[in-house]
């Protein structure tokens, strides 16, 4: 009997992964909600097989309810880190858009 191979993985810091490729289950699985087929998928991650793609999605349908779940959190990550981001002030970004601003004034 052959060995089933496994096309999705949690990593070290929980997020899943597509089989020993770093690219995220999200990715695959968004693409595949907007209607791109496996084919396009995959030539928009080059480093995927189509049968790691189809395995990917696959894994998705099996396990629907389990990566929304996911997916929800991984939004929410992203979400507090946007915030986060947005509540620091880069000193360079501040310096360039006090410049911008100056220069706007200077235009008549």
């Amino acid at each position: 009997m052959e060995k089933t191979e496994t096309y999705v993985h949690l990593d070290e810091q929980g997020v899943m992964r597509v089989s020993k490729t770093r690219v995220m289950l999200d990715s695959i699985i968004v693409a595949f909600q907007q209607g791109h087929s496996p084919e396009t998928i995959q030539q928009q991650y080059p480093t995927l097989t189509l049968e790691e793609v189809y395995g990917a999605v696959a894994y998705y349908l099996a396990n629907q309810g389990e990566v929304d779940e996911y997916l929800k959190r991984q939004g929410e990550v992203w979400n507090d880190w946007r915030e986060k981001c947005e509540q620091r002030r880069n000193p360079v970004v501040q310096r360039l858009r006090s410049q911008l601003g100056g220069a706007r004034a200077q235009v008549p």
